[in-house]
Order: structure tokens, then C-alpha cells, then sequence
């Protein structure tokens, strides 16, 4: 890939191979942690050996200009007149973090002449967050900024909050910027401080499988947002409750004991956001003690457990992710799995044995094409393993 994209760089741009540095910015899962991070709770993460490249060089100028190998067309634009967002193009990506840098004070002089490649239209792995890391790398690489994991965590979640308008928190920028190889990322979304934990010497080998479902709406125009208004007016109700009503509505602001006395206080969907991400929460520390112990069992089991309260608690899934979760969780050799992102499209999760993953992936295919035809015909299963965050190669 590294070759074919410098190969590439001097084809089209004329820019000499020698030239050309390249981002990897890795695709992450979440095995713990479902939609808990922007209400401020701990989640876990793993960059995976699947990842967004951009070959890039400075140019001379404040001038952008990208193509990519994935996307039709090219993108181009000043960095002294960035456009504002255009619905469905893949260059709000690039404009989006310029304007990030711009406004944390950052004085960009020099713009990027780049290449993209990989699945960067696929929900689930956060893609979206991939490439805002591997713009945000570039444009600092071109202008000697030198800025910290901290920084960019921040200003990639400026990308996504302020540019494109969706309500995430950190997970994603985190774990594809922190996670190595080795480790799982546990990230605590309040005081946005990180721990990797070592994996287990006595725990066994995991194979780490991605169902894709097909679907692909963006996630900004599916119910998302609107799940997070909701855990914000159940945070609402508890804060006044116990009497802070001057913090922020999250439901991290409200302590396990709090939300017990008061739960009652809730119905309906609030109710079953609230109790979502309490349970989460326990599944969390939970899964981080298993991992700990080399207890993959365990750790399966919690991970399909969260997969279940993302359908009846927080009522994210879609049928064909319904249907994909099912038949993932009823697979030989599967020690658990979920949804991967909002829910809504994308993939599922699932941590498998190396020595059943090829006969679950067969299984798994003929099972999903039972169940959805149509979508199975565009939703490849394939296997991967954890990786090392986002670097300039």
C-alpha cells in the first residue's frame, strides 16, 4: 500500500516518491463501553491492523489539493477560505481540520498536496475519526506543529462536535491515537487520562472478526443524536434530584448510589438510557478485571451482554444489526460479540478463536444471507487483529 500510494503521488501530482510521508491511521473496536463515552464514562478500546492511509507532501503554498482512491473527484481549497461543510463530501474531512487547527489559534501557512486510501465509507470501526487523525497529522507535519495525542484527541473531536455535527465524545479519537499493540486502551471520558492494560500471559489467542451489515446511512442522520439528547434529560432529572443542578446534564455527574435513589424518577426511554449506561459501566470494570486475569471467557460474555443492552436499554440497532448480532452470538467459537458504532449501520464485533474463525466466517456469511439478502450481498466478514495507533510512517 505504502509503495503503490507514493507510486501514485508522482503519477498524478508529480511529486517525488522521496518526498512523501504517509499517515496510517488505524480503524478501532470497542469491546466495552458501548455509548457511554460522551456521558463521561470509562470505555474500552483497540486500534485493529485495518487503517485509513493519506500519502502527502507540503506544498508550496496555502493551497489543498486531494484525490483519493477510495472517492471520486478531487479536492481542493485555500486554507485562508475554507468551505463550510457540504453534505456528503468526503473533503469535509480535510477543511474540517484546518478549521480545527484555525481555531485553537494555529497559524497554518503551508496546505497539503494528498492521496487517501482505505475503507473510509464504512460505519462501525470509525472511519470518520481515522481520517480526521490523518488529516490533522499531515497538516501539522507540513507546518512544524508538534502537538500532543492530548491535542489531538481534542481537536479531532472538534472535528466531528463542530464540523460535521455529530454529539460523539472521545472514544474513537482515543483509542486510534493511544491504543498499542499488546494492551487494551481503557479510557476514562471524564478526565480524558488513559491506561493500557497488558494483555494476559495465560490468556488465550483471540482472533478479532468484523461483520459488516451492508447498511449505509450516515450516522449523523440516523437517531444518534437524538439518544444523546436523551441520556441528557435523564441526567437532567437526576441532577436536580440531587440537588446540582448547575452541572452539565451527563450521566458520568451522577454517582452509581445516586442513580439508585432516584431511578424511579425515570420512565420510558429515559429509564432504559439511564439503566444502559449504568449496567455499561459495571460491564466495564468487570471486563477490565477478566482482561486483567487472562479470563477471555468472562470478557466474551460481558461483550455480548453489552451487545443485548444496546438493543433493549439504548434501542440503537437496526434490524440487520439485530439479526447480525444474533447469529454472531449463536456462532461456534465466538466468546462474544456487539454492535460496533451507533448501531443504526456498520458492523458487529466479535472476539473468536483463531482455530473456528474460518468455518464462523462461512457460517456467519450463509446465516446473514438468510436473514438479508439484499445487504448480504455488499457485507464482506473478514478477520483482523489489534494494532498500533495512528503514525507517520
Amino acid at each position: 500500500m505504502i509503495d503503490q500510494l507514493k507510486t501514485e503521488m508522482n503519477r498524478r501530482f508529480g511529486v517525488a516518491p522521496a518526498d512523501v510521508r504517509v499517515v496510517r491511521s488505524p480503524y478501532r473496536i470497542c469491546p466495552l463501553g458501548a455509548h457511554i463515552d460522551h456521558q463521561l464514562g470509562r470505555v474500552t478500546a483497540m486500534a485493529i491492523d485495518q487503517a485509513v492511509y493519506l500519502a502527502f507532501a507540503p506544498s508550496g503554498d496555502g493551497n489543498t489539493r486531494l484525490q483519493s482512491l477510495t472517492f471520486e473527484g478531487e479536492i481542493s481549497f485555500a486554507l485562508s477560505d475554507v468551505p463550510d461543510k457540504i453534505d456528503g463530501d468526503w473533503g469535509n474531512f480535510p477543511r474540517g481540520a484546518v478549521r480545527a487547527l484555525q481555531k485553537e489559534g494555529h497559524k497554518l501557512t503551508r496546505g497539503i498536496t494528498g492521496l487517501t486510501a482505505g475503507r473510509m465509507n464504512e460505519g462501525g470501526l470509525s472511519s470518520s475519526a481515522a481520517i480526521g487523525v490523518a488529516y490533522l497529522l499531515a497538516y501539522e507535519y507540513a507546518n512544524d506543529l508538534s502537538l500532543s495525542p492530548a491535542d489531538n484527541i481534542r481537536l479531532d473531536q472538534a472535528i466531528e462536535n463542530g464540523y460535521l455535527g455529530l454529539k460523539n465524545g472521545i472514544l474513537d479519537q482515543s483509542a486510534i491515537l493511544l491504543s498499542q499493540k499488546g494492551f487494551l486502551t481503557v479510557i476514562d471520558c471524564a478526565s480524558a487520562t488513559h491506561e493500557l492494560i497488558p494483555r494476559s500471559n495465560i490468556m488465550p489467542d483471540f482472533d478479532i472478526l468484523i461483520a459488516q451489515s451492508g447498511l449505509r446511512e450516515a450516522l449523523i442522520s440516523t437517531g444518534y443524536n437524538a439518544r444523546v439528547d436523551e441520556c441528557a434529560r435523564a441526567a437532567r432529572i437526576l441532577l436536580d434530584a440531587v440537588g446540582r443542578s448547575d452541572r452539565e446534564p451527563l450521566l458520568g455527574n451522577i454517582t452509581f448510589e445516586e442513580y439508585e435513589m432516584h431511578k424511579n424518577l425515570l420512565s420510558g426511554a429515559l429509564a432504559k438510557r439511564a439503566r444502559h449506561f449504568f449496567t455499561e459501566s459495571e460491564r466495564v470494570r468487570l471486563g477490565i478485571d477478566a482482561w486483567r486475569a487472562g479470563d477471555l471467557d468472562t470478557f466474551g460474555r460481558l461483550i455480548a451482554e453489552s451487545g443485548r443492552s444496546s438493543i433493549e436499554n439504548y434501542e440503537c440497532g437496526s434490524k440487520p444489526l439485530i439479526d447480525l448480532y444474533r447469529i454472531l452470538i449463536e456462532t461456534d467459537g465466538v466468546y462474544g460479540a456487539r454492535f460496533s458504532g451507533a448501531g443504526f449501520r456498520g458492523c458487529c464485533v466479535a472476539l473468536v478463536s483463531p482455530q473456528k474463525s474460518s468455518a464462523a466466517i462461512e457460517q456467519i456469511q450463509a446465516a446473514y444471507r438468510t436473514k438479508q439478502p439484499d445487504l448480504s450481498k455488499n457485507a464482506p466478514v473478514f478477520i483482523c487483529q489489534p494494532d498500533n495507533g495512528a503514525m507517520i510512517l
